[in-house]
């Protein structure tokens, strides 16, 4: 996963707040539902002379709503434009309109009526006068919106705590990383700290609209937020947001020691008496609503949460398929392809069983594996500029609620600035480490990230974030990095490759079963009973977890899926003449977006490679 460095705020913050790891028989769709998307059609063209002058005068104009809308997106919170933006005044932007992104139901009432604000502009132009890059932000826009649209009447489904993905968990781990450029941004910094226990008390105010509505979740979730939340209840004195604020200011050159000593003494002081305050407030409001929550069951226990889920669908994948049916039936199929590949492999080399107790990847530390995996994929994936990135460790009282890895997004003004944590705890080893740091790094988020903001694409495309396409695309790549000359036998790793799909797969096909279907833990334990000998303690936790973060592993799975669809019709239908590099190119050149608007552009460059 990649951890968000932004809370959007403006016209796509119900989108971007909602997005923030690991059968039946249903109908399959048509063999190329998912990639055989028509490209988009051309309008009839003026006469040259007038088309000119109006083409020139649409995209002036497209290029103004564009300017219009980054500015909106980086100036919505201090957060967002303090990782948005390494030098705002370079963008001609000197402040924020908030600290955080508001949390309210008035709040996303102006969103909505901003959106359709966006929708009425759009509707104005003529697609065919943009220039070609304008189109692409034309469509996806249009295919934002249209999304969005299906969340409206239903903004109190909105959950914006979670165990490991809520904004609880990840706000500790982004002001460990707002970097301290100069003296202002230390003033920026102790603000955020002042005004967390405001925030929080903000969000509590929503939770408490939707236990009044009957939309407040179970016992069972409240009590793992309020553990996330003890977690961050800091040993005055001796924790990391100490430490990672006295490192930082040491890198502004220009600050005296009484200074950087009163700045100490504030930090201190502000964690003491906001941040711990502000985490034992939300322990105490979560308690409170114990026992409002009566839904035990997925979102489709809700009055309208089917409705609410079917929008987290397309929010978090984009995918481009007509119906969540359809997606459904497409999991399951691309499930089953998955293990009828890994039983053939087992079938061939049955001494692949022990193999996977003892096997491991040539690399075990981080940095060498992060090295060799740029050797690696310099042959398949096209080249990077030079950038550099810093590993760092998760904080050892974080271990148990963070993932093992996660990379923190550059500023699209400074692609060196890149970060990726590793998470030492005991039970991520240097097995699952490889694939993981391929997914976090080379050629996944990082080589993503740096490859996009390099490019000349506006910069409203560079802060636009569809999590189907940059999950996808990690998850696509860390099955790759099993395939690599890792130092695993090579059919070995086309098993772990696999594999490890499948039972994404299995984590995805539960969430929609849970959530969509309505699956309770019977039908879960059911289920896995055909892969797991004794589900209990699984089944237990992954109907656990399928509640408390709906549709979050449909955008690893659904989105690898997306692209994995497009490579084997590109290499059905071009042969020997397929060049992995490319296809990642192309994939990688459209940038973050949607699929329904990438799918037309594909069956366009598909035709062109043929010709």
């Amino acid at each position: 996963m990649h951890t968000k460095r932004t809370w959007f705020s403006g016209p796509f913050a119900a989108l971007l707040l909602c997005v923030a790891l690991l059968s039946g028989c249903v109908p399959r769709p048509s063999a190329d539902i998912a990639t055989t998307a028509a490209p988009y059609p051309q309008e009839e063209k003026l006469p040259y002379e007038q088309y000119q002058e109006n083409e020139l005068k649409e995209q002036s104009r497209f290029s103004q709503l564009e300017e219009q809308l980054f500015r909106e997106q980086v100036c919505g919170c201090q957060l967002d434009l303090q990782y948005l933006l390494r030098h705002p005044e370079n963008f001609g932007i000197s402040s924020a309109e908030n600290l955080f992104a508001p949390i309210s139901m008035d709040a996303m009432e102006e969103n909505r009526q901003t959106r359709q604000q966006l929708k009425e502009e759009l509707d104005s132009f003529s697609p065919a006068l943009l220039s070609e890059k304008q189109k692409v932000t034309f469509h996806i826009l249009q295919s934002l919106l249209k999304t969005e649209a299906l969340s409206e009447g239903l903004e109190l489904y909105y959950q914006p705590l979670s165990a490991t993905i809520g904004i609880q968990a990840e706000l500790p781990i982004l002001l460990c990383e707002y970097s301290f450029y100069e003296k202002q941004d230390v003033e920026e910094y102790l603000a955020l700290l002042d005004a967390i226990d405001d925030y929080y008390k903000e969000i509590l105010a929503f939770e408490q609209q939707k236990a009044d509505a009957g939309l407040m979740m179970s016992d069972t979730c409240i009590d793992h937020v309020i553990e996330s939340c003890e977690s961050y209840l800091l040993v005055p004195g001796n924790n990391f947001l100490i430490d990672s604020f006295n490192q930082r200011l040491e890198q502004i050159a220009d600050l005296t020691e009484e200074e950087k000593n009163s700045f100490r003494q504030r930090n201190e002081q502000l964690l003491e008496e906001s941040f711990v305050p502000a985490y034992q407030t939300l322990i105490d409001g979560m308690k409170a609503l114990k026992g409002t929550g009566t839904n035990e069951g997925g979102m489709c226990g809700f009055p309208d949460g089917k409705k609410y889920y079917k929008y987290l669908v397309y929010a978090s994948t984009g995918t481009s398929y007509q119906s969540v049916e359809e997606l459904i039936a497409a999991v399951e199929q691309t499930i089953n392809k998955k293990l009828k590949e890994t039983s053939a492999i087992l079938k061939e080399h049955p001494e692949f069983g022990s193999l996977l107790e003892t096997s491991q990847f040539r690399q075990t530390e981080p940095a060498a594996m992060l090295e060799e995996l740029k050797t690696l994929t310099a042959a398949d994936f096209p080249p990077l500029p030079e950038c550099s990135y810093t590993l760092k460790d998760v904080p050892k009282a974080l271990e148990l609620s963070l993932s093992p890895a996660f990379y923190l997004t550059s500023p699209i003004d400074d692609i060196t600035d890149n970060v990726i944590y590793i998470n030492h705890n005991p039970q991520y080893t240097s097995e699952s480490l490889y694939p993981t740091i391929a997914h976090e790094g080379y050629p996944g988020h990082l080589y993503q990230n740096v490859y996009f903001h390099s490019s000349d694409a506006s910069d409203l495309r560079k802060i636009l974030s569809f999590n189907g396409y940059s999950e996808g695309w990690a998850a696509y790549v860390e099955a790759l990095s099993y395939t690599l000359d890792n130092g695993l036998d090579p059919e070995f790793g086309r098993l772990l490759a696999s594999n490890s799909t499948a039972i994404l797969g299995l984590h995805a096909y539960l969430d929609l079963a849970v959530n969509y279907l309505g699956w309770d833990r019977n039908q879960v334990a059911e289920y896995l009973s055909q892969f797991y000998e004794d589900p209990g303690a699984v089944s237990d936790a992954m109907f656990e977890a399928m509640i408390e973060n709906p549709a979050n592993y449909l955008s690893y799975f659904v989105g690898a899926m997306e692209i994995q669809n497009m490579r084997e019709n590109a290499e059905k239908n071009l042969g020997s003449r397929f060049s992995p590099s490319e296809f990642h190119r192309f994939i990688l050149d459209m940038g973050n977006a949607p699929f329904d608007v990438i799918q037309p552009y594909f069956t366009s460059w598909l035709m062109e490679q043929k010709m």
